[in-house]
């Protein structure tokens, strides 16, 4: 599927739905379930690399990763899911030819064939332009954009009249530069609702509220593999917790099994 094909998606009033994979496990369970696009986010710096922010991780580690997500695609290649890859910190902030080559080099060793970039300055207005114009679609992302953690901490965005005024002078910016969508993160609702119906490129929610044209998630956090969650995604179900109780059951039973010798010699016979 082309980046572009998600424009007439928003048309023809389908949600668009994305979930992040890090590696060919989580991306084959991604694929099982459905989804339309896979994110390569960048967020895999905290939930696999165990940083506390999103900057740390590399251009390598997202080819890394992103190459990893491709291996475990279990259907035809013509079936996959769009897969959008996180241009990662300092790969795009140090001017255009960086980030033409960052982006270029995801896109030419692996799946990926559109990248996601935070912001709409005007520095980083040019880098996308130039992506664009280079062959290389973009998706945006305003509102809670993690890569400005501190400048801007974790708290939700465009709250004031004033913040709204300009994240909707940056998203007309951005569609009218030519990016094929818009992630929307941690805003009001309400202001997502109306921007959505501004707008022909199509809006992803995440901590946006649910009248947007697609939702995108951290596929940990819906799993409940991570220990904390944002409030905008809970988990479906608790998979650290039944995780740990399946494993401490294990671990019990073989303890017993110690214990107990001819009990456990009795068993392994019993299972062959």
């Amino acid at each position: 599927m082309l980046p572009k094909e998600l424009i007439r998606f928003k048309e023809l009033g389908k949600q668009i739905t994305i979930l992040t994979a890090w590696d060919s496990l989580s991306s084959a369970i991604v694929e099982a379930a459905g989804v339309d696009v896979v994110l390569v986010g960048d967020s895999l710096a905290m939930f696999v690399h165990g940083h506390s922010t999103t900057l740390p991780v590399t251009i390598e580690q997202m080819l890394h990763h992103t190459q990893a997500v491709e291996r475990g695609f279990q259907s035809k290649k013509s079936h996959h899911p769009l897969v959008i890859c996180d241009l990662p910190f300092l790969s795009y902030q140090c001017g255009e030819d960086k980030a033409v080559e960052a982006a270029g080099t995801l896109l030419k060793n692996s799946c990926a064939a559109a990248v996601k970039i935070e912001g709409a300055e005007p520095e980083v207005i040019a880098v996308i332009q130039r992506l664009i114009r280079m062959g290389i679609p973009v998706m945006g992302h305003l509102g809670l954009t993690p890569q400005s953690v501190h400048n801007i901490g974790y708290r939700r965005q465009a709250e004031s009249k004033l913040e709204q005024e300009k994240l909707i002078q940056h998203a007309i910016e951005l569609e009218n530069i030519g990016c094929f969508s818009l992630v929307l993160e941690h805003v009001p609702g309400i202001f997502s609702s109306k921007l959505r119906n501004m707008l022909k490129i199509p809006v992803i929610g995440i901590g946006a509220g649910e009248d947007c044209d697609g939702q995108v998630r951290v596929t940990a956090d819906l799993l409940g593999l991570t220990e904390k969650q944002p409030p905008f995604a809970k988990p479906l179900i608790n998979t650290r917790k039944l995780s740990i109780e399946a494993l401490k059951a294990w671990i019990q039973d073989k303890n017993n099994h110690l214990q107990n010798p001819t009990k456990a010699t009795s068993q392994q016979e019993s299972d062959y």
